[in-house]
């Protein structure tokens, strides 16, 4: 029915049985208020699926993966894992590249009632997902470390035009919606080949679009600038390492990791999954902050608005959004953020959120 949609909920590891379900319920309610509605289906991975099957990526939630084009992941604790699962891709290394998931859309926004050291912040890191430094994507098989002796690790890096350019197109479109203000960072001044093809081919795709501002920074630099200055940026594209640096710095300064929303995206499908990690320390405690998810659920929502060209769904991701905005204002917070709401009162906090005027 075209009122419906079908979305895969997976909780992970630590604290994600707690606030995977919190996003759900968001959503549910933001979706019910423009006459739409949700087919959850549950999937599992992670530690207890080592327990039950001897594996942390079930074959049976790949499958029920390749028949979904949206999902929400849960964050992954594959460090808690035994040893002989520790070894090769993790579960959301095998998902990104199954699946190609090579945009990694991360914004920054410091919020009202939240202490940011840049309240200024507004801006999204558009960060290359599918290659660079990063061992277990840049390879057909096996991964990009080895040691040639026990004294000597060496790593590869790998930079493509093709991952390059349609990199560049999203952050140009998204741009296009935004401030229309494209910053393309690099270390081109030192890997020159690698980071020098990436700057350059960021530059040919700019070409294309003569109405969005371009500049380029190196990634250093892009660092200070982000403490000093950070609210004169708009979207930030840059390759994998950088991007996943330079995004958890984004977030601190927003205020928490704890806030920051991200997807990650094909040209077909799109999966939810907070920047941060599965928290070990505060797991089953009922304190984890929820912002982040809900925020990427959003995201999700949002990407799928523009893809099946349902505005209904656009709607409810400004509401989710708004609705964590009002309830941050309102001085509600969880520890992370120096307040003393428990995962769940926020959580209800934002319900009531969005049963306010205009929604």
């Amino acid at each position: 029915m075209a009122n419906r949609y079908r979305i895969g909920l997976i909780d992970g590891d630590g604290i994600g049985p707690e606030i995977v379900p919190a996003a759900a319920r968001v959503a549910d309610q933001a979706l019910a208020a423009v006459g739409r509605e949700v087919d959850w289906v549950p999937l599992e991975l992670g530690r207890t699926t080592i327990d039950k099957y001897g594996t942390a990526m079930p074959e049976a939630t790949l499958a029920a993966l390749d028949d979904l084009d949206l999902w929400i992941l849960g964050p992954h604790d594959s460090a808690s894992y035994p040893p002989e699962h520790r070894t090769g891709l993790t579960p959301g290394g095998v998902v990104r590249k199954r699946y190609d998931l090579y945009a990694n859309i991360r914004p920054a926004l410091a919020h009202d009632g939240v202490h940011a050291t840049n309240p200024d912040l507004d801006l999204v890191i558009v960060r290359e997902n599918s290659e660079g430094l990063y061992a277990d994507r840049n390879m057909a098989r096996g991964t990009g470390e080895f040691m040639p002796t026990p004294d000597v690790a060496l790593s590869v890096g790998v930079i493509t035009r093709a991952a390059t350019r349609r990199i560049a197109v999203s952050a140009f479109e998204l741009a296009r919606s935004r401030r229309k203000h494209v910053t393309i960072v690099h270390k081109a001044n030192v890997l020159s080949m690698t980071t020098g093809l990436f700057r350059d081919v960021c530059r040919e795709v700019a070409e294309g679009y003569p109405d969005v501002r371009v500049d380029d920074e190196h990634v250093d630099a892009m660092a200070a600038h982000l403490v000093r200055r950070g609210g004169r940026f708009d979207v930030i594209v840059t390759e994998n390492l950088f991007g996943d640096i330079l995004s958890d710095l984004a977030a601190e300064l927003a205020g928490s990791l704890g806030i920051a929303a991200s997807i990650n995206t094909s040209a077909t499908k799109a999966m939810a999954q907070a920047a941060h990690g599965a928290a070990p320390d505060i797991a089953g405690r009922g304190v984890a902050n929820p912002v982040g998810i809900i925020g990427s659920t959003a995201m999700l929502l949002e990407w799928q608005a523009l893809r099946s060209d349902d505005m209904a769904l656009r709607t409810a991701a400004e509401n989710m959004r708004g609705a964590i905005g009002e309830t941050l204002s309102a001085g509600v917070a969880t520890a992370d953020l120096g307040g003393t709401a428990s995962t769940a009162s926020f959580v209800e906090a934002v319900l009531g959120a969005l049963e306010g005027p205009g929604r």
